[in-house]
């Protein structure tokens, strides 16, 4: 438990960051929008019906809807902060925009009519009347729009941008509970921490303590600088190392940063990100190191539909990267972790089904099991072309659940990955592809353009090229994975690293 709270202070800053500056942005346009529309009937509703028609998008879809509108534009970074308080503003500003419309709208007509009587303005009756007045609907919505902002800031960690949603996404993929549990009790305590302050500034303004709503404000816009103030330091001996989404890549990302820190370099993880995504940090410089795999970026990244051998497929790919991205391919690592369709042994010897064909003529009667990217990527399109696979149902899950689901019978197949332990330890049968439809998935080392010419960098690293057997990473995914006993992937690493011959967590030597 004491290693998943080591990560909390940083993650909850850079999450308290990303959230205070969504919702600072909200109320920048929600209040003056509110103030602008209230008089006017017709604007109120088409700006209210606007705001909430952006709630009835769920937040990680909009988070993956500003990935593309930002490569489109072009020019800003695509992944990262930017596109997460975009998301993230546009849920703040509902709550506010119609507690300041309901607030003005609510106002007592004889109010403003002793002060047209009186002479005013119309600023000077924003000002000085219906503001005062409307402040209390104003700081409820705030508050509102805070809360929801700092739960909404974990989904995040899907476009590339550190929160305490790493730990809650790393915890459920890896089972690791106390990480799942530090994520919320720490989100959680940043909310309600946030709506404490604020609901004392709201109590001071309305019972004439300025000071005490002025300190409690002060004591927000202080924790978000003092959170934005590493941000301003350049520190080109710190590096990110990315992973995405399943146990071996939280191992392999941590076999990469022990080997980055005994050479000099201070590091941090970018857990949880998608295939796309990933690759997309590595080319803008969000990430300086990740593994992928061969397979996805033939098929995902090139757009290719061929099958070339492995070792053709990897120098295609490292001159691919080279010459339209400046990413570096360092190497394979030695071991490949391609799909394979899996089925529990003695219900394939029950259902005669010994390859993709077998399974392909059955496939109405059973139901697939994937994980969460397989059926929307080119490999599923391609295995469906040379196979007419027609499932009865075909299911995504995080790739844990999905061998859980198989295990508990509420999948018959699924698109298991050869590099996993669980399959030698639940019995399982992979099923040949003798129509060689899915490509090859050598594990790959890749370098962003802005590390190309760090040779203390590439040297680290250079190390673990071709070191890693499948054997050996089969045995280091499985005490991560495994349903007691489990290792964390620090622990993991360390392993894999003894056994390779290389440095330990600890930084010491083998």
């Amino acid at each position: 438990m004491s290693d998943a709270w080591a990560r909390v202070p940083d993650l909850a800053a850079q999450h308290f960051l990303l959230a205070m500056t969504a919702l600072a942005a909200g109320i920048l346009i929600a209040v003056p929008l509110g103030f602008w529309s209230a008089r006017r009937p017709t604007a109120a509703r088409i700006a209210l019906g606007a705001a909430s028609l952006v709630q009835t998008i769920p937040s990680l879809a909009l988070l993956a809807l500003f990935y593309p509108i930002l490569l489109w534009i072009g020019g800003l970074p695509a992944l990262g902060f930017l596109p997460s308080v975009l998301a993230l503003t546009l849920y703040a500003i509902l709550p506010i925009l119609r507690n300041v419309v309901t607030g003005l709208q609510g106002l007592d007509p004889a109010v403003i009519e002793a002060a047209d009587g009186i002479g005013m303005t119309g600023w000077q009756k924003r000002r000085l009347v219906e503001a005062p007045l409307v402040l209390p609907m104003v700081m409820a919505g705030v508050r509102t729009a805070a809360v929801w902002t700092i739960g909404a800031a974990t989904l995040s960690t899907t476009v590339g941008q550190p929160s305490l949603g790493d730990l809650i996404f790393a915890g459920l993929q890896t089972q690791s509970w106390p990480l799942v549990l530090a994520g919320c009790i720490a989100s959680a305590a940043l909310a309600l921490a946030t709506d404490a302050l604020l609901g004392l500034s709201e109590w001071g303004i309305a019972h004439r303590r300025r000071w005490l709503a002025a300190l409690s404000l002060g004591l927000i816009v202080a924790a978000t600088i003092a959170a934005a103030a590493p941000l301003w330091r350049s520190d080109q001996d710190r590096v990110v190392v990315g992973a995405k989404n399943f146990s071996e890549q939280f191992i392999l990302a941590r076999l990469i940063g022990d080997r980055l820190r005994d050479a000099g370099y201070a590091v941090d993880y970018r857990d949880g990100l998608g295939s796309a995504v990933a690759f997309g940090a590595l080319k803008s410089g969000a990430i300086d190191v990740y593994v992928d795999y061969a397979g996805t970026i033939w098929t995902g990244e090139m757009k290719r539909s061929d099958t070339p051998s492995r070792d053709q497929q990897v120098r295609a790919i490292g001159d691919w990267a080279r010459r339209q991205h400046q990413v570096t391919l360092l190497g394979p690592l030695g071991f490949e972790n391609a799909y394979a369709f899996a089925m529990k042994r003695e219900d394939a010897a029950r259902r005669g089904i010994a390859d993709l064909n077998d399974l392909a003529r059955q496939s109405p009667q059973l139901r697939l099991g994937a994980d969460l990217e397989f059926l929307d990527r080119a490999e599923w399109a391609a295995i469906r072309r040379a196979y007419p696979m027609r499932f009865a149902a075909a299911t995504p899950y995080s790739p844990t659940f999905m061998y859980r689901a198989l295990a508990s019978g509420r999948a018959d197949v699924i698109s298991a990955f050869s590099s996993d332990g669980r399959i030698a330890a639940d019995d399982l049968v992979v099923l040949p592809d003798p129509r060689g439809a899915i490509p090859g998935y050598d594990a790959i080392l890749l370098v962003s353009p802005r590390r190309a010419g760090d040779t203390r960098f590439a040297d680290a690293l250079r190390l673990l090229i071709g070191a890693i057997t499948p054997a050996m990473m089969r045995a280091a995914n499985y005490q991560v994975d495994r349903d007691t006993d489990k290792s964390t992937p620090e622990i993991a690493a360390g392993r894999l690293a003894a056994q390779i011959g290389r440095s330990s967590p600890k930084g010491g030597r083998d």
